[in-house]
Order: C-alpha cells, then sequence, then structure tokens
C-alpha cells in the first residue's frame, strides 16, 4: 500500500478525508489530534490537549486549532476549515494537495505559485507542540498569518463565550501567553522567527463537531481567538510555531524540532506502523508508567493495562516498559480494586488479569523464582481476598468456584441510565477461567521456590474448580460451555467469553472442548476485524454501532466486533492447530494493514461493526486492539 498519503482528489472530498483522523502523543499524557485536513469533527480534536493537574488530572484542550492565512499582492488565502451550522467556512482544504503521517502529521497546500508545508511535532514528556512552515514555491514576496484557536476547557466538554474568561494576553519573547481561567497553567505561543502579534480578540461562535453531532450529542462551542501573528517567510524559508505550557528560547525553537525529529519512527510498513502506535500509549511522568487505553478520549484502566500489556511490550521485545507499567499499576489495583471498603463494583476480573500478564512475563523469559520474588505476595494478596470473601460481589463457593452476585462485573460492563446492558452474573465462564489460572499459575511459581505455606494451603483447591467447572459451565455433552450460570441456570448465548477457557495457559477444558468452542465461534463470532460479542443469530444482536446513545451502548457488548479477542483465539487456535492453524491467523492478521488507514491512521479502531463492511467506531487509536494485533505477530513468528 502507498503508506498513509493521500492526494488532491481524495482530500478535497469532505466525505472521505473527515473520516481519518491522526493522534500524535508525548509519551506522557498530552496529545494532538485532528482529521488529516485540519478540521476538527470531535471535541476531542485539538492541537495541544494536556492532562492537568490542578483538576484531577484529566485531559483538557488548551489550544484547539491554528488557522493559517497566505498573503501575496494584499490578497489573503485563508488555509483553515471550521465546520458551522449549514456550512464550512473557511474552506481552505480546497488548497490541499497532500497529506503523509511520518515521523510528522504532514499536510501541503498549493494557491497559484505558493506552495506550502505545514508538519505537526509533539515534543516528548513537554505539554508543547511545534507547528514548521516551509515555503516551497512563491514567486512574489509572502506573508504567513497565524491565528490560534483556544478552548481551555475539559476535553469530555463543550465551552461557551462568557464574561469570566481573562482575554488578556501577555507579550513575551516573539508571542504571547494567555490563560483564559483560574487554574490553568498559561500557555505560550512563540515563533523561532520574529512576528508582529496583531491584537484582535473575538469569539467565534457555534463551531459544530460533525462527530458529536451525528451521535445526537451536544455539539456546538464557541472558540477564543485571541488575535494573529504575522511574520514574512521567504521561498526555502522554515519557520517554526511552538504553542506550550512553559515559555521557551526562540533561539532553540529549530534545534529542538530536529532533534524530536529524530526520534520518531518511520511509516513505512505495517509492523512499522504498529510500533508507532504501541509506544504512543505509554505515559510516563516521574516514576510512574502507565498506559492509556485509547485515543482520542480514553484515560487509564487496570483491566486494559494488564490485557494489553504483553502485546505493547513484550511482543515488542521490551521488558523494562512491562516492569515499569507493573510496577506502577500494584498500588492502583490494591487501591480500586482490592480494598474493602473502595473496591471497584464492576471489576470481579481485574486482579485475575494480573496473573495472565505475568505469566506473558514469565514466556518471555523471566524465571518463575524472580516472578515470586517480586510479585508473589501480591499474587498470595489476591488471591486470598478473593477466597476469604473480601471482593465486594464476590463469593467463593464450596464448590470452589466464583459466584458473581451483580451484573456489570465483567469486561461487559457498559451501562444505559445506570443500569448494565448486558446480564451476565452467577458463575460466569471467564471469571472462573480466570480464577482457575490464577491459582494454578500461583501454585507453579511457590513449587519452585519451594513456599511450602502457600502450596499448603491452594494445593486442593485447582481440582475441585476443574471438577465443578466441568459439572456446572458445561454441556452438550462436554461439547459446549455456558456464557454464564445463574438462579435460572445456564445461558447458552453465544459469545466470545468462554475462548478464555481454552485459551489461557492453564486450562479445565480437555482439547475436544477446546475444539468444539473454537469451532463455534469461528463459525458465529469470527470476523475480518474481530470476534463478535454475540452471536448474529441472537435476538438481541445490533449488528452496526451508530445512531442515538442507547442504540449504541446496546450494540457495544451485543455485536460490535473487538479486534483485541483475536489475539486470544490466535493462541488457543494455534495451540489446538499448531501449523495447520497458521494460514487463517495469518490471513487475519494481514487483513488489518488496510485499517491503518481507513479511521485512525497508523494505528487499529477500538470496534468494527459486526456486520460487513464491518465499518471501524469508537476510538480512533486503541492500546489493547493495537496490542493483541502485535501479539498475534509475535505467535505467528
Amino acid at each position: 500500500m502507498n503508506y498513509l498519503k493521500f492526494d488532491k482528489a481524495k482530500l478535497v472530498n469532505t466525505e472521505y478525508s473527515l473520516k481519518r483522523e491522526f493522534v500524535r502523543t508525548n509519551r506522557a499524557g498530552s496529545f494532538a489530534s485532528s482529521t488529516i485536513i485540519n478540521c476538527n469533527t470531535r471535541k476531542y480534536h485539538g492541537l495541544l490537549i494536556c492532562p492537568i493537574d490542578n483538576f484531577g488530572g484529566e485531559n483538557h484542550v488548551l489550544l484547539s486549532t491554528l488557522d493559517e492565512t497566505l498573503i501575496q499582492h494584499g490578497s489573503s488565502f485563508n488555509l483553515g476549515i471550521h465546520k458551522f451550522p449549514g456550512m464550512y467556512s473557511p474552506k481552505g482544504n480546497k488548497y490541499v494537495r497532500g497529506y503523509e503521517m511520518g515521523p510528522t502529521s504532514s499536510i501541503t497546500y498549493r494557491i497559484g505559485g505558493m506552495v506550502l508545508k505545514k508538519e505537526l511535532l509533539l515534543v516528548e514528556k513537554e505539554e508543547r507542540i511545534l507547528v514548521r512552515y516551509t515555503l516551497l514555491e512563491a514567486n512574489s514576496p509572502t506573508i504567513l498569518r497565524l491565528q490560534p484557536f483556544l478552548a481551555f476547557r475539559n476535553s469530555h466538554s463543550l465551552t461557551r463565550a462568557n464574561l469570566n474568561a481573562n482575554t488578556r494576553s501577555e507579550i513575551i519573547n516573539n508571542g504571547i501567553k494567555i490563560k483564559l481561567y483560574d487554574g490553568f497553567p498559561y500557555l505560550h505561543m512563540q515563533s523561532s522567527k520574529e512576528s508582529e502579534f496583531i491584537h484582535v480578540p473575538d469569539w467565534y461562535y457555534n463551531v459544530e463537531y460533525k462527530e458529536e453531532k451525528k451521535n445526537d450529542l451536544e455539539c456546538n462551542e464557541d472558540l477564543f481567538v485571541p488575535g494573529y501573528f504575522e511574520m514574512k517567510i521567504k521561498k526555502g524559508e522554515t519557520i517554526i510555531f511552538s504553542a506550550g505550557t512553559k515559555e521557551i528560547d526562540p533561539s532553540t525553537i529549530v534545534k529542538l524540532f530536529n532533534s524530536e525529529l529524530k526520534k520518531k519512527n518511520n511509516f513505512n510498513s505495517f509492523e512499522n506502523c504498529l510500533e508507532n502506535a504501541a509506544v504512543q500509549f505509554f505515559s510516563r511522568k516521574g516514576k510512574e508508567t502507565k498506559i492509556i487505553n485509547g485515543f482520542p478520549w480514553f484515560s487509564t484502566s487496570e483491566r486494559n493495562t494488564y490485557l494489553a500489556l504483553p502485546g505493547l511490550t513484550l511482543a515488542r521485545g521490551d521488558k523494562k516498559t512491562f516492569k515499569e507499567v507493573m510496577d506502577t499499576s500494584v498500588a492502583r489495583l490494591n487501591n480500586r480494586y482490592l480494598n474493602e471498603e473502595k473496591s471497584d463494583k464492576r471489576a470481579a476480573d481485574v486482579p485475575l488479569w494480573f496473573f495472565w500478564s505475568l505469566q506473558k512475563f514469565h514466556e518471555s523469559g523471566a524465571s518463575n523464582a524472580s516472578i515470586w520474588k517480586k510479585y508473589g505476595k501480591q499474587m498470595e494478596f489476591i488471591l486470598d481476598t478473593y477466597l476469604d470473601g473480601k471482593k465486594q460481589f464476590v463469593e467463593v463457593h464450596d464448590n470452589g468456584l466464583l459466584w458473581i452476585t451483580r451484573h456489570g462485573s465483567t469486561w461487559m460492563n457498559t451501562k444505559f441510565n445506570g443500569i448494565p446492558v448486558t446480564e451476565r452474573k452467577g458463575y460466569v465462564v471467564e471469571i472462573n477461567a480466570l480464577w482457575y489460572n490464577a491459582i494454578c499459575f500461583a501454585l507453579e511459581l511457590a513449587k519452585d521456590s519451594k513456599d511450602k505455606a502457600f502450596i499448603d494451603k491452594w494445593k486442593d483447591l485447582p481440582e475441585k474448580i476443574k471438577i465443578s467447572f466441568n459439572e456446572i459451565l458445561t454441556y452438550k455433552n462436554g461439547k459446549a460451555v455456558y456464557d454464564y450460570y445463574d438462579e435460572n441456570g445456564g445461558n447458552t448465548r453465544v459469545r466470545p467469553n468462554q475462548l478464555f477457557a481454552a485459551s489461557l495457559p492453564y486450562s479445565c477444558l480437555t482439547d475436544e472442548t477446546k475444539k468444539c468452542i473454537l469451532d463455534e465461534i469461528e463459525r458465529e463470532l469470527l470476523t475480518p476485524r474481530g470476534l463478535r460479542t454475540i452471536s448474529p443469530d441472537s435476538s438481541i444482536y445490533k449488528g452496526t454501532f451508530k445512531g442515538f446513545e442507547a442504540h449504541r451502548k446496546i450494540a457495544y457488548h451485543q455485536g460490535c466486533a473487538f479486534p483485541w479477542l483475536l489475539g486470544h483465539f490466535a493462541e488457543a487456535y494455534l495451540k489446538l492447530h499448531k501449523s495447520g492453524g497458521h494460514a487463517l491467523i495469518q490471513k487475519l492478521y494481514d487483513g488489518f494493514e488496510v485499517c491503518l488507514s481507513e479511521h485512525g491512521l497508523g494505528t487499529i479502531s477500538e470496534i468494527y461493526d459486526g456486520n460487513p463492511p464491518h465499518k471501524p467506531s469508537g476510538a480512533t487509536s486503541y492500546a489493547l486492539s493495537v496490542a493483541e494485533i502485535i501479539r498475534i505477530n509475535k505467535m505467528l513468528k
């Protein structure tokens, strides 16, 4: 494929170009995101979006966008594009001649004899975006005008013109600084070349976000423009605009851009794109390293951390980051999911995925002794919390199985109006598969380390769980597995959760049962973009993710296809079929290459429609999706 390059014919077509979005991060929580023609279609879009400590570390949009105007012979050509109710204004996309995603996010404009190249770059571990302009062609004296649009609001909300906004700006070296509201940092806007700032403060009303409107959400806001910067630019000359939460010496901007550029990855292959997407999910601040679930609206969570971590690190040979993330996560895990008073009510499975993530670490070469020495006490604490009944809404029955007392406690936890959309409680299949796997793995480590006390306490439970699992959760003479078993008996809806009973390293199931599970999943749930969350034959199946919030909430776990589930499918399938399963898994992996240019550039989306043609939806870049596709490639190799 022509890697992440788009020509004029595609770019001027807003139906095409506005569906393709980019994300660039600073590896510390801040990011820039928009469409490939730089028209914001979401409230989550912006050129500088930062977590603000004063507001609980939540993301806030500081610089929404930046309009460029080229001026020759007194004529002005505005390259910006904004959506307002019923129209686009200005329509700078008509000047666009090319877009390329590479080390920078780059767009080229042509206006008559003028050709301008614009490149975006985030500075690592700093709240700063650099925008480099190069005038490639010009036959006459040219002026570059830059007009910043400011939001200063939470990324989940929208703002309106108001009297509380402090619209005064202060002059600094080659620019200005401004802070619209208390609690925010100043935004310092400067250029590498001396410029003139024209103070013309104004609000731009009713900017409309197309994606929010499509989903029947609030979609209009007012953005503040403090004025504009003007500077002369010659043919072949480069000028860099900087926007950051700290002032910078303008004489160092060019050097900073060039040094940051050297750190960036190439985008010339499928694997290189996945590599770049993977590293963008890490947020490093101080001694903490976290995984951001996805862009442009997610934060971090332990479930997704443990599920995505092996693919984002170990499958790429990065054990150092694996350990950093695991060590960061433990305190949050204990506080949120294992503290009896603060335990997350919807997370029966989260602490058990901690074990799976460590199993992948073990498979990468970490010894049993080293894992038990570092994490053994934590593993024992987790298991004791379940066994002693201190995990909220989870009971251990005499048969050894875990009984979930409330709906919404599994990964299928979407709610609408406070009510879980997917009802699953009782003996839930993947919760008990994880429980059995966790105990068996801990015993393996304890035996190697001769931890007699732990062994004596836990050695008899796995067999009891295995017998009960097969007696209660399997049916059709062991050829099928219930999704869950509650007071009303076994639920026979075909969902992908049974997959984990086959894919986890320690399994209660026979190979014959695993084959029946995988055959059913392949027949009813497998799509080229992931596993559906329920069979299309079900009366509650929703094959598209669109429309009102209620429909989207229902469809999310009642038919949408999740790419990350393919990692566990591939693992179970290749274990069972060995080399005979290679062709199918390779085909699934190869099929995602085209996705890199369909929704989020160079990355993989959160979900896809269960129905063909399996359109992408949700977050444009999702850590779990990227992680498991990388892990599939590692399995194939």
